[in-house]
């Protein structure tokens, strides 16, 4: 009860379809991928039918490369991206992994392990870390880059505006996410193909079908893509830039820190 006896207005926002308190967002989005980490890569290839490999690849080589740069990818607990971009910098890179995820983190770390690049050399670094909040100081970054994770962000602005602050000026933003269907009868298929065959993937491969109910109703939360190219300006990015990827089923958004 506040002082003028009245009972405070609890600020909400949406997880799925659901309307939760603001300070409980990030604590379900951290169980809902802990519950499906050892099979998010296997579940990635199966919903998408291995088409995420070639978005992520298109997104990859958006970024425009030179001589050892640092780079920050944000929710990239797994490592798809990391191991992609230290695959294209062949000048060298330090890369930096930073998800709210240790069990995410974990399964990077392992994927890494497989692929004999952890170390106390290794090029990629992995720190538990909320994208509202980076652990990095101002301008530490040339490139930022986040693939599938801003809808799942509490405070997508204020994300928005603490990747800006750890870019370098002149550095480079990237985002890539689900997005808004532009075909319209590939909009219908793919309502029906969220919200019926997604759940129940999840359910018989990930052993979790709530977990694919809330990607699907994320994905619908999510701002559509002239929306989130604002919100990139409204935070200091600029030279905005979109490219739709299957028919917007995902996009690419693009920008600089000047």
């Amino acid at each position: 009860m506040s002082e003028s006896g009245r009972t405070p207005v609890q600020e909400t926002t949406h997880f799925g379809f659901e309307d939760v308190p603001v300070s409980d967002k990030s604590a379900r989005v951290r169980d809902v991928f802990s519950s499906v980490a050892r099979n998010y890569d296997m579940m990635n290839d199966l919903m998408s039918l291995g088409v995420h490999r070639a978005w992520k690849a298109a997104f990859v080589n958006r970024i425009a490369l030179r001589p050892d740069m640092k780079f920050l990818d944000v929710a990239g607990g797994t490592g798809d991206i990391a191991f992609r971009i230290r695959e294209k910098a062949r000048y060298g890179a330090a890369i930096t992994v930073c998800d709210i995820n240790a069990e995410m983190l974990r399964v990077g770390k392992a994927r890494a392990v497989n692929r004999g690049i952890l170390g106390p050399k290794s090029e990629i670094r992995w720190v538990c870390g909320n994208a509202e909040a980076v652990p990095a100081p101002v301008s530490t970054y040339d490139v930022y880059t986040i693939a599938f994770g801003l809808r799942n962000v509490t405070n997508i602005p204020g994300a928005l505006t603490e990747a800006r602050r750890v870019l370098r000026p002149g550095g480079q933003f990237l985002c890539l996410e689900f997005s808004k269907v532009v075909l319209p009868v590939l909009a219908d298929l793919y309502d029906q193909y969220s919200f019926s065959i997604l759940p129940k993937l999840g359910r018989y491969v990930a052993r979790n079908e709530a977990a694919y109910r809330y990607l699907a109703e994320s994905i619908r939360q999510f701002p559509d893509q002239a929306t989130l190219a604002r919100m990139m300006e409204d935070a200091g990015l600029e030279q905005v830039k979109v490219q739709n990827l299957s028919g917007g089923i995902a996009a690419i958004h693009t920008a600089r820190r000047i």
